[in-house]
């Protein structure tokens, strides 16, 4: 067995903890192994002045770490799921992913207002245009401002007075141990979660058998099944960080519930959808729903976005 792994990943506080804590179970599983990290800046860590929606293309926050993969510097790559992009680079997979952490999103207010008892024009800090669709369809009364950096930072911003409040993946604050500041977790009926949020992926070369073989046991089989249906959507509906695209997967008596939503960006239109069906059909599941949701005007609000050179059944018309 290899004596050493080496583990690819972002220098955030958020970043590290998730490839310290690999780095822990890897070590306690299997005695006198070495496990070091190697920091990588991202594209996505280098642009902190842009809104996401607008740096364009995919892989933000991990196209350089990808790299780093396959030139052999690294051997494993700890993501959190929501950044991974559903088509990797050739020779590339995911070997693992984690038993999922709070998938909901967390509310942080000043005096610690709750969402319903929030003012009206409150100004919300997001990054993401997931959130703010789904914040600004029940209240468009709220001013939405695009907020970037650490965890840290926005928290710093919010106790400075810029925001009235900011939402945060709960996963990511609980797991820097920042959950005393949470005024509420927000249901998922309210915002619904982002692809894969609270789950981890690890990363790693497809013909590494050995390796593949020791980072199986992160497997978590429930999260594993309701990701892969929320991604199967994200990848029928080609989405990216340009358009609100939210997709939710829950274990409920046996069988796997996708719940998925497509937005406009005021939020004045959201279409969204349920579908239910077998745990081993879960990427089937995913593309069903996304196509349900395309019939029901998803189509009309991605064309926007993308341009009318696309028409969803997996062409483009430029190319027809």
């Amino acid at each position: 067995m290899r004596k050493q792994i080496r583990i690819g990943t972002r220098a955030s506080a958020l970043a590290l903890w998730q490839a310290e804590w690999v780095k822990s179970e890897l070590e306690k599983k299997y005695s006198g192994m070495t496990v070091t990290l190697t920091k990588i800046k991202t594209t996505g860590d280098k642009i902190l002045d842009v809104p996401l929606a607008k740096v364009g293309g995919k892989g933000l926050f991990v196209k350089e770490i990808e790299e780093a993969m396959l030139e052999n510097e690294i051997d494993i790559a700890v993501h959190s799921m929501k950044d991974v992009p559903t088509f990797f680079p050739d020779g590339l997979h995911l070997g693992a992913i984690t038993k999922r952490e709070d998938p909901r999103d967390a509310l942080l207010s000043r005096n610690n207002i709750k969402f319903k008892d929030l003012p009206r024009g409150a100004n919300i800090g997001t990054s993401s245009l997931r959130r703010q669709a789904q914040l600004m369809n029940l209240r468009p009364d709220f001013v939405i401002h695009q907020l970037r950096g650490n965890v840290d930072t926005r928290l710093r911003k919010l106790k400075e007075g810029q925001y009235d409040a900011i939402i945060l993946a709960a996963a990511g604050v609980k797991r820097l141990g920042l959950a005393s500041n949470v005024s509420e977790y927000i249901d998922p009926e309210v915002s619904l979660p982002a692809i894969g949020q609270g789950a981890l992926g690890i990363e790693c070369r497809v013909d590494d058998r050995e390796l593949n073989d020791l980072i199986a046991f992160f497997n978590h089989a429930e999260s594993r099944t309701c990701v892969t249906g929320e991604r199967a959507l994200l990848r029928r509906l080609e989405g990216g960080c340009q358009v609100p695209i939210a997709c939710y997967g829950q274990m409920k008596d046996g069988k796997l519930r996708l719940t998925g939503l497509v937005g406009s960006v005021d939020g004045k239109r959201i279409i969204k959808d349920v579908i239910e069906g077998a745990p081993e059909s879960a990427d089937k599941l995913g593309v069903t729903l996304a196509e349900k949701l395309l019939t029901q005007g998803a189509d009309a609000i991605l064309r926007e976005v993308y341009g009318n050179n696309t028409d969803f059944s997996g062409n483009n018309l430029l190319e027809n």
